[in-house]
């Protein structure tokens, strides 16, 4: 067996493994199946290298993400890099928003429809979010809700006053969320958010607002005489 680490891994264009050598000297190495992390196995993630290369928040992000607490993890590194990319568009997300100013008060009473679709998406996702963590554990899964929240955010194009109070609230709602597992990253991005005088960790937990959830309209399938109409 050959740590990883001392292996150079040859892939296709679509990234699967075609071949690996030895670093040390060229020699061809077989590369065999995902195994358990053992000594004997030669096969062991060292922690302190993985925290180097992608940052404590990425490393913490990616073990929670990557399997439930009560089921075994595959370590794959292409998963950090793939948490790591999430994190760098988040922070881009931030700083373009920032970029255009302090985003004014949001006003519930004028929001269009879009802009009240992306409130609804931002406070289904707190409660969803609270819940995994206080009740279900389910971190994953909480996770994944925010990075949803975060696609929603992406294809939302308003730079309207209401637009951008809209996206400020869903900008805080995902640092809140993502603050107990990516404390370094969220702190300062709460304060490229504008609360420069005021601590993340002062902040308590979001809350949905039952008011944001509610629904203009809703379209119903109704079957008659077992056609639907």
């Amino acid at each position: 067996w050959i740590n990883p680490a001392d292996v150079e891994v040859q892939r296709d264009e679509r990234g699967r493994i075609t071949g690996a050598t030895l670093i040390a000297d060229g020699q061809p190495v077989v590369v065999g199946g995902t195994e358990k992390m053992s000594k004997s196995k030669n096969n062991g993630v060292d922690p302190q290298a993985m925290v180097g290369k992608y940052g404590a928040d990425t490393v913490r992000l990616f073990s929670m993400f990557a399997a439930p607490p009560e089921q075994s993890l595959e370590w794959n590194e292409a998963g950090v890099d793939g948490m790591a990319r999430f994190l760098r568009r988040l922070w881009a997300q931030v700083q373009k928003h920032a970029a255009d100013g302090a985003a004014p008060a949001l006003d519930a009473a004028a929001l269009d429809a879009n802009q009240k679709a992306l409130r609804r998406k931002t406070h289904e996702t707190i409660g969803k979010v609270g819940d995994d963590y206080g009740r279900r554990h389910s971190f994953n899964t909480a996770i994944a809700a925010v990075m949803e929240l975060m696609n929603a955010l992406a294809k939302f194009e308003d730079g309207s006053e209401q637009g951008r109070a809209v996206r400020q609230e869903a900008l805080q709602a995902i640092v809140l969320l993502l603050n107990p597992i990516t404390p370094h990253a969220s702190h300062a991005l709460w304060q490229v958010l504008g609360h420069g005088e005021t601590l993340l960790e002062d902040q308590p937990f979001p809350q949905a607002d039952s008011s944001a959830l509610v629904r203009d309209a809703l379209t119903l399938a109704v079957q008659v005489n077992g056609k639907l109409r």
